[in-house]
C-alpha cells in the first residue's frame, strides 16, 4: 500500500472536483485535518463495496461532533485498481451531514467480481489516507482462495491493539468482527490508557466513544488493509443485555432512557461501520442479521445474539438451570432462526459460515453449571439450530465465535452428552484483541473432562487466521504475548484444518 500526502491530491478523474480547484476549496486550506478517524471498507459483494470515513478534526470533543461545525460538508472519494490513483474506475461526491456526525457511507458500485482496490476521500482541501479493499468472486465462481481473518473484545482500557497491527501485516482478503468492538464503561484509573468520561449513555457518548477507538493507529491500518464485516455483541450497548432487558440497573434509567440509549447506541454503531444502507437503525432496532456471499466458495451468515433473544435464564452468569433446556427459549429469536434455516437449505456455497458472538458448543463444568449467557443457556435453539443443518444436508457448517476472551477450537456433536456422537460442525472461537488483559501462557483446556469435544484452548490475545478454499479451511490461531506493552510480534499458537464434507477438527 503506498497512502498519499495528507495535502496532495490526484485531481485526474475526480469530475466533482474538475480540472483545478476553485477558489471556494482554496478557502479550506487552512482547515484542520477532517480525517483523524481513517478510512474503512466492508460489505463487499461481485460488483459493489462500502467506503467509510468519518469527519472529525477534533474527535473527544464532549459534544460528540468531532470538533465539526453545524453544517453538511462535501466529500469527494475515488476508487482506482492502484495506489497511485491514475486511472479511476469510480467517483463522485457524497454529503457528509452534520445529523450524521459527519459520517460517510458510499457503495461504490460498476467493479468487477475478484478484484483489488483501491480508494480514499477528499474535503475541505485534504486527502485521507488510502485505503484497500476488494469484491467477492461472482456467484457460479469460486475466485481465489479467502484469507479472512476474524476477531472480537477490543477493550480501550485493557491495552494496545497490536493484534490488529498484526492482522494487517497478514495482509488478509477479508476481516470479520464479531462484537464488542467497542466498550461502554467508564475511565478506570490506573489502566494502560483510559476511556474518555464516565459510562456511556447518550448519543454524543457512544459518538466520543468511537472516535476514541478508532483514533488508535493499530485498528485503522487492520480496516485499512482490507474490507471489513461486522456484528455487534453486548457492549457496544450495555453488558449482558437481552432484548429490551438490562441485566442490572447501573447506571439507574427509566424504560424510556434505556430504550433511549438502546436507540442512541445503535444509531452511532451503524454511523461508524462501514454497513449498507440496509443496515441503517429503524426506530429503536438495526437490522444486521445478513447473508453476504462469497461467489461459491463459502455464504457468511452474520448474526445477531443480543437484540431478539429471550432473557439469560435464571438470573444469568453460570447456573445448573432447567430452564435453559426450554424449548420457547431463542438466542437469535424465533423469525432469525428461521431466516438461518432458510439461508443454510439453498447451499449457496462449498462452507456455511456463521458469524456470530457467543459460544456455541456445549461447555459444563464438574457440577453441570454453564453460561446463560451463551448458548448453553437457550440448548433447545442450539438443537433446533444443529438439527437443521442435519435435515438440510448442509455439507460444511462452521461457527465462528468471539465474546469470551479466550481462544478455543470445539467439534460440534449431534449429542453432546454423549461423547461417541457424531461430529456435525466445528467451532473457531477468536480471543480478544485486548480484554482480559496479558492473560496467560495456559493452553490446558478448561473444563476438558466433561466436554471432551472442547479441543484447543488459549488465554493470550490476538486473532484467527483462516484460508478458505474448495477443499478445506486452514485455522491460524495467532497471539501476542503482551498488550500492556505496545509492539509485541505474533506467533502462531497452533493449527487445524476442516477438510470438504469431513466436520472436525484435524490438527497440522
Amino acid at each position: 500500500m503506498n497512502p498519499l500526502g495528507r495535502r496532495t491530491f490526484v485531481l485526474g478523474g475526480l469530475a466533482a472536483v474538475g480540472s483545478a480547484l476553485t477558489a471556494g476549496s482554496l478557502a479550506y486550506a487552512a482547515a484542520p485535518f477532517p480525517f483523524k478517524l481513517g478510512i474503512a471498507s466492508g460489505e463487499p459483494d461481485a460488483s459493489s463495496v462500502v467506503l467509510w470515513t468519518r469527519l472529525a478534526p477534533s474527535p473527544l470533543n464532549a459534544d460528540g461532533q468531532g470538533g465539526m461545525a453545524n453544517a453538511d460538508v462535501a466529500v469527494d472519494w475515488q476508487v482506482s485498481t492502484t495506489s497511485t490513483f491514475a486511472t479511476l474506475v469510480a467517483s463522485g461526491t457524497v454529503n457528509a451531514r452534520y445529523a450524521d456526525a459527519h459520517s460517510v457511507h458510499v457503495v461504490a458500485g460498476g467493479l468487477n467480481p475478484d478484484s483489488d482496490y483501491y480508494y480514499r476521500f477528499r474535503a475541505q482541501g485534504h486527502i485521507s489516507p488510502v485505503g484497500r479493499t476488494r469484491t467477492a468472486p461472482a456467484v457460479g465462481t469460486f475466485g481465489r482462495d479467502l484469507v479472512m481473518a476474524f476477531a472480537s473484545c477490543a477493550h480501550y482500557e485493557s491495552g494496545y491493539y497490536t493484534a490488529y497491527r498484526r492482522m494487517a501485516e497478514d495482509n488478509p482478503d477479508l476481516i470479520l468482527h464479531l462484537g464488542d468492538y467497542i466498550y461502554e464503561d467508564a475511565a478506570t484509573a490506573g489502566s494502560v490508557r483510559e476511556h474518555v468520561g464516565s459510562e456511556i449513555v447518550s448519543l454524543a457518548d457512544y459518538r466520543r466513544r468511537y472516535a476514541l477507538y478508532k483514533s488508535d493507529p493499530d485498528l485503522q491500518a487492520a480496516h485499512a488493509v482490507a474490507p471489513w464485516l461486522v456484528v455487534p455483541d453486548d457492549h457496544e450497548v450495555e453488558n449482558n443485555y437481552a432484548n429490551m432487558v438490562r441485566n442490572d440497573s447501573s447506571p439507574a434509567l427509566t424504560t424510556a432512557q434505556w430504550t433511549q440509549r438502546r436507540t442512541d447506541a445503535y444509531r452511532a454503531y451503524y454511523e461508524n461501520m462501514p454497513l449498507r444502507p440496509a443496515q441503517a437503525p429503524v426506530g429503536n432496532s438495526i437490522p444486521l442479521y445478513r447473508r453476504v456471499r462469497w461467489g461459491n466458495l463459502a455464504t457468511f451468515h452474520m448474526l445477531d445474539t443480543r437484540q431478539f433473544r429471550n432473557d439469560q435464564a435464571c438470573g444469568d452468569g453460570w447456573k445448573v438451570c432447567a430452564d435453559a433446556d426450554l424449548a420457547s427459549r431463542s438466542l437469535p429469536g424465533t423469525a432469525q432462526e428461521a431466516w438461518l434455516l432458510d439461508g443454510l437449505a439453498q447451499h449457496y456455497g462449498t462452507w456455511d459460515i456463521l458469524g456470530q458472538q457467543v459460544f456455541f458448543a456445549r461447555r459444563f463444568d464438574t457440577a453441570g453449571a454453564s453460561s446463560m449467557d451463551a448458548w448453553d443457556g437457550y440448548r433447545a435453539s442450539r438443537a433446533r439450530i444443529q438439527q437443521g443443518w442435519l435435515d438440510r444436508q448442509v455439507r460444511n457448517p462452521l461457527v465462528l465465535t468471539g465474546d469470551v476472551h479466550a481462544a478455543w477450537a470445539n467439534n460440534l456433536k449431534a449429542d453432546y452428552a454423549n461423547a461417541g456422537s457424531a461430529t456435525i460442525g466445528t467451532e473457531l472461537v477468536c480471543t480478544s484483541i485486548t480484554s482480559g488483559g496479558n492473560g496467560t501462557a495456559t493452553t490446558a483446556i478448561p473444563d476438558v473432562a466433561t466436554n471432551p469435544h472442547l479441543k484447543f484452548y488459549s488465554d493470550r490475545r490476538g486473532y484467527v487466521l483462516t484460508t478458505i478454499s474448495q477443499s478445506q479451511v486452514r485455522a491460524d490461531f495467532r497471539s501476542v504475548a503482551t498488550v500492556t506493552e505496545h509492539g509485541a510480534p505474533v506467533s502462531t499458537l497452533r493449527s487445524y484444518v476442516i477438510a470438504d464434507g469431513q466436520p472436525g477438527l484435524q490438527q497440522i
